[in-house]
C-alpha cells in the first residue's frame, strides 16, 4: 500500500517536472488564439532586458564603444521580435524580411566583426521571443553572453587599451631595423612595425608602429629620446584606431 502511494507521488512529480520543462521550452504564443496583449508584452519584456544585457555586455568589452550601437543593441530584439510576429506563417514576407536585413548589412558603416557578432547575437533574441520561445531566448542570452564576457577578460581575445600608434620620419640614410631598438626595449613592453614608406621624394623614410607604453606617463620621454635619434624630424604618437575586419 505504502509503496504504491509513494510510487503515484514519484510519478506525478516526476509528470510535473517535465510538464514543467515543456512548458519553459515551448512557445507561449498559442496557435489557434494566436498574438495576445499579455504575449506580445511578456515578449517586448524579455527582448528589452536581453538587448540591454547585450549593450552592457558590449560597453564591458570594448575600450571606445559607440553609443549608436548600444542603443541598436537594447531596441535590435524588440524590432526583430516585432517583424517576426507580424511575419508568422508567410513565407514570403519571411523571405522580403531577410533580403532587408541583408540591405541594412551592406548600406551600413562598416564596423569590426566583434560588433557584428552583437548584431546577430541580438538578432538571435529577437528570433526566439518573436516564435514565443522565451526560454529558449533567456538561454541564448545568458549563455552567448557569458561566453562574450569570459573571452573579454582574456588577454589573447580582449581589446588592447593601452596600444598606441606611432609615426616616425627618419633620413633616407638611417638604417630602421634597428636604430630603435634599445628605446623601445627601454619604453615599450611590445612594438610591431606596421608599415614603411618613402615621403618627400625619397629622401625620408615614414616609419608606423603599433607599441605598448609600460609606463604611459614617460611616453613624452619616448618621444623627446626618438627626436634626438632621428634629427628632430617628425614623431607622433596617438590613439590606435581598431581595425575593421571583413567578413
Amino acid at each position: 500500500m505504502f509503496s504504491s502511494i509513494i510510487n503515484s507521488v514519484i510519478s506525478s512529480s516526476t509528470d510535473a517536472e517535465i510538464q514543467d520543462k515543456f512548458d519553459f521550452f515551448s512557445s507561449i504564443i498559442d496557435s489557434t488564439a494566436g498574438l495576445t496583449g499579455e504575449s506580445i508584452l511578456f515578449c517586448s519584456l524579455t527582448s528589452a532586458v536581453l538587448g540591454l544585457l547585450a549593450a552592457v555586455l558590449y560597453r564591458l568589452n570594448n575600450y571606445k564603444p559607440s553609443r549608436n550601437l548600444m542603443v541598436t543593441l537594447v531596441v535590435m530584439p524588440v524590432l526583430v521580435q516585432s517583424v517576426i510576429m507580424l511575419v508568422s506563417g508567410s513565407v514570403g514576407a519571411g523571405l522580403a524580411v531577410v533580403g532587408a536585413f541583408n540591405l541594412v548589412r551592406f548600406r551600413s558603416a562598416p564596423g569590426t566583426s566583434r560588433e557584428i557578432c552583437y548584431v546577430f547575437y541580438t538578432m538571435a533574441i529577437g528570433l526566439a521571443t518573436g516564435m514565443g520561445y522565451i526560454g529558449y531566448a533567456v538561454i541564448i542570452g545568458i549563455s552567448v553572453g557569458a561566453i562574450l564576457a569570459v573571452l573579454g577578460f582574456i588577454p589573447a581575445f580582449g581589446v588592447v587599451k593601452s596600444a598606441k600608434a606611432v609615426r616616425i620620419v627618419i633620413p633616407e640614410d638611417m638604417d630602421y631595423t634597428d636604430c630603435f631598438k634599445d628605446l623601445f626595449k627601454e619604453y615599450l613592453s611590445s612594438y610591431r612595425l606596421i608599415m614603411s614608406k618613402t615621403v618627400n621624394m625619397g629622401t625620408l623614410y615614414e616609419l608606423r608602429y603599433e607599441v605598448v607604453l609600460k609606463n604611459a606617463d614617460k611616453e613624452k620621454e619616448f618621444l623627446d629620446k626618438i627626436r634626438e635619434r632621428n634629427g628632430n624630424l617628425t614623431v607622433s604618437c596617438s590613439v590606435l584606431a581598431e581595425s575593421h575586419e571583413e567578413m
